[in-house]
């Protein structure tokens, strides 16, 4: 009986190890309280910034972050899923331009991705298969919501496997986390009204 006990305890603290160390290396850098959080129908997401600017790392970027983007709006049920193709820069967002973007395709939200990969050795750059997928989120009339980020290393401890394999890993996870905010925030909002 004690065998048996143990082993089960042995096997749920593994799971929840492994589902801790899943959710690890996401983040909620900001979360702006004051914004207005609509329903969401349609997601507006822009091209993801890419760092460093290597022309020959985009194509396979934006090919793996469009393809976890996808995959993971499956799961929001009937919200609607549109690409922009123009990059906005990450840390100098127009948010005049989100609002004109969202308005002329009635998005309800917009999302401006960030793509890092990290640095490996000195001088040139040697890329390594890591990545930080960074996220903002602006409701339609251009306010900023909240900013997220995926740590593939912090978050799997990956050491083996392609760089489009942690940009899938990491889209998956920054989007994650933006879902389970405005679920929380929207949740929060029905209750207090």
């Amino acid at each position: 009986m004690n065998k048996k006990l143990s082993t089960f305890s042995f096997a749920a603290m593994f799971i929840i190890v492994l589902q801790s160390c899943a959710n690890y290396g996401d983040s909620l850098l900001y979360f702006n309280k004051n914004a207005k959080i609509p329903k969401v129908k349609t997601i507006l997401y822009f091209n993801p910034e890419i760092f460093p600017d290597v022309t020959e790392i985009k194509e396979p970027t934006y090919a793996a972050f469009y393809t976890a983007t996808s995959d993971k709006m499956k799961s929001f049920g009937n919200t609607k899923y549109m690409q922009v193709d123009t990059s906005i820069p990450f840390d100098e967002v127009d948010e005049n331009m989100v609002r004109e973007i969202c308005k002329n395709n009635n998005a309800d939200i917009a999302v401006i991705p960030k793509v890092k990969y990290f640095k490996v050795g000195f001088g040139k750059y040697v890329f390594s298969n890591q990545v930080v997928v960074s996220m903002k989120l602006y409701n339609a009339q251009g306010e900023f919501i909240l900013e997220t980020a995926y740590d593939t290393y912090k978050g799997n401890g990956r050491m083996l496997g392609s760089a489009e394999n942690s940009v899938i890993i990491g889209t998956k996870g920054a989007i994650r986390k933006i879902e389970k905010e405005i679920k929380n925030h929207q949740i929060l909002d029905h209750k207090s009204s």
